[in-house]
């Protein structure tokens, strides 16, 4: 079992950052990959950025070269910079934790387990 807490979202500007965090706690080998995950409304929940246990993050082609996820280990912690911000980022954020060897972007959220309860971020333009 793994918890997933969320915090930092909030209202940007077009333009600005947000970094946000997720706290995590439990079996710390059923959280090999943490994803950050979004959903607006109307629409499907999307892959947002993973990192697996190494640190290695990937990127989905929208945030690419503007998000930063990273992970503290000895933290138990994820996070996500977010910078030069779009309105179409306005979305609720989630982190997500699954058991994964293969920590990519082609695994859909289905096989993440485990939930934040989700931060809203809103840009505005």
């Amino acid at each position: 079992q793994v918890q997933l807490a969320e915090s930092g979202g909030g209202s940007e500007q077009a333009g600005g950052s947000l970094r946000l965090s997720c706290a995590a706690s439990g079996d710390p080998s059923s959280s090999k990959c943490l994803g950050w995950f979004r959903q607006a409304p109307g629409k499907e929940r999307e892959a947002v950025a993973y990192v697996d246990s190494d640190g290695i993050a990937v990127y989905a082609d929208s945030v690419k070269g503007r998000f930063t996820a990273s992970r503290d280990n000895a933290k138990n912690t994820l996070y996500l910079q977010m910078n030069s911000l779009k309105p179409e980022d306005s979305a609720t954020y989630y982190c997500a934790a699954a058991r994964l060897n293969w920590c990519r972007l082609w695994v859909g959220p289905s096989s993440f387990p485990y939930w934040g309860q989700g931060t809203q971020v809103t840009v505005t333009s």
